[in-house]
């Protein structure tokens, strides 16, 4: 009897840790695949995870049926998450361009009370990281999923000025002169 009010502890412990990250699909997609005896339906879902405090994720899932594509975006999202550095302003620290496939994101900080300026599933990535105060902008495709992975990309390889000095091995204050 105790293990099992044991085992019911830990469950809602872990689903307490899950119930911090936010999912949002950005389309489902119904695709066909013509075989030897007609056409194969299937639904292709494009997911965003990202807990807003700077960890978010782009998944893409394929089943025969919605839930399961979304159940496989969401497991390949938590897959491929990436850790965004936040400043104060809840901006990010300095400019960056975004690059998948034939999209290309440019993402630019904003002060305070600025909110987030994008479009589609930048915004949508955007927003789930954590990010307040942004300008982006879509070029090129218009493609979600690219827009989307071109996002996370840039938001990848943001540095702090902390992680500069480290490269350099040079004290913090010498980055900003």
């Amino acid at each position: 009897m105790a293990e099992q009010r044991d085992r019911r502890k830990k469950g809602n412990r872990n689903r307490e840790k899950d119930s911090e990250w936010q999912e949002r699909v950005v389309q489902i997609r119904r695709v066909t695949k013509v075989v030897k005896g007609g056409k194969k339906l299937s639904f292709r879902a494009i997911v965003v995870v990202g807990n807003e405090r700077g960890q978010v994720g782009v998944g893409v899932g394929k089943a025969g049926d919605v839930i399961g594509a979304v159940k496989k975006g969401v497991a390949d999202a938590r897959k491929h998450t990436v850790t965004v550095p936040l400043n104060k302003a809840s901006s990010i620290p300095h400019r960056v361009n975004g690059e998948a496939g034939g999209a290309r994101v440019m993402i630019r900080p904003a002060s305070a009370g600025t909110g987030v300026i994008a479009g589609g599933a930048v915004r949508t990535v955007l927003e789930l990281a954590g990010v307040r105060n942004i300008l982006a902008k879509q070029l090129g495709s218009s493609n979600p999923l690219n827009n989307a992975r071109a996002a996370v990309d840039g938001l990848s390889a943001l540095r702090t000025f902390g992680d500069v000095a480290k490269e350099r091995d040079i004290p913090l204050e010498q980055v900003f002169s």
